[in-house]
């Protein structure tokens, strides 16, 4: 019974932390993809 409930408990923390990487790695994008949009802008006014 105690390793049945370790088990379980291993699959939800693993599940979490998989949870948690994935969007992270999202964040991440959304940042890069924010970082890259003002980078555009200040390129345009330089050109200006």
């Amino acid at each position: 019974m105690k390793y049945r409930v370790k088990s379980v408990l291993l699959a939800l923390v693993a599940t979490f932390m998989g949870a948690m990487l994935l969007n992270g790695c999202n964040t991440v994008k959304g940042f890069g993809q924010d970082m890259q949009q003002g980078g555009k802008a200040l390129q345009e006014e330089a050109q200006k």
